[in-house]
């Protein structure tokens, strides 16, 4: 894939190219030439906006009743939880698999799906439990908010599957949520200086 005639990258089979001219009906953006015989697969842009449509849709109904359940985005209308399906991302964890780290900096607000989750602190002595989180629950936002570290870890219990935000979708799609996440985090201390 070649942008002003220089190489940007190289695609090789399963590879994809020319979406982003499809969803946004603009002109290519760069210029594509074959190193060898290859055999690929076209879509028309009016196909794949209607199959991208679809999937949006099923998207959105998979986590419309799910993000009602989730308490911090409960008062949210259709919409607005519209917006945030439309950012997240799946993602699972294995048994004892570590999802955030204490002293870790933190990119990612998650919510669990399915499973469970043990969130500990590191005191000078030892790891302690300070909760379990199970479906619904959602972790990683103070980290997001203040921009420190992680305050402890999280932790699968058996297999886990979240689905996640980045910084830049929490604070665009949650930008209604922001003062409640910050109410919550009085009660958040309270439980991290427990386990100290």
């Amino acid at each position: 894939i070649l942008v002003d005639n220089q190489l940007q990258c190289t695609q090789g089979e399963g590879g994809t190219f020319g979406e982003l001219a499809l969803i946004h009906d603009c002109p290519r953006a760069a210029t594509v030439r074959a190193k060898t015989d290859v055999r690929v697969w076209a879509i028309d842009g009016h196909t794949y906006r209607k199959i991208l449509r679809s999937n949006t849709m099923r998207k959105r109904r998979l986590y419309d009743s799910f993000l009602k359940n989730v308490q911090i985005l409960e008062s949210l209308d259709t919409w607005e939880r519209y917006i945030v399906a439309d950012a997240l991302e799946s993602i699972s964890f294995k048994d004892q698999e570590i999802v955030v780290k204490q002293g870790d900096p933190g990119d990612h607000f998650y919510i669990i799906v399915e499973g469970r989750a043990s969130v500990t602190k590191n005191t000078d002595d030892a790891e302690v439990q300070v909760s379990v989180l199970n479906k619904y629950s959602y972790f990683g936002e103070i980290t997001l908010l203040l921009n420190r570290p992680r305050a402890a870890t999280v932790r699968a219990i058996g297999s886990l599957d979240c689905v996640k935000l980045d910084r830049a979708r929490f604070e665009r799609v949650l930008g209604p949520c922001i003062e409640i996440l910050k109410r919550n985090m009085e009660h958040y201390n309270s439980l991290i200086s427990q386990a100290v």
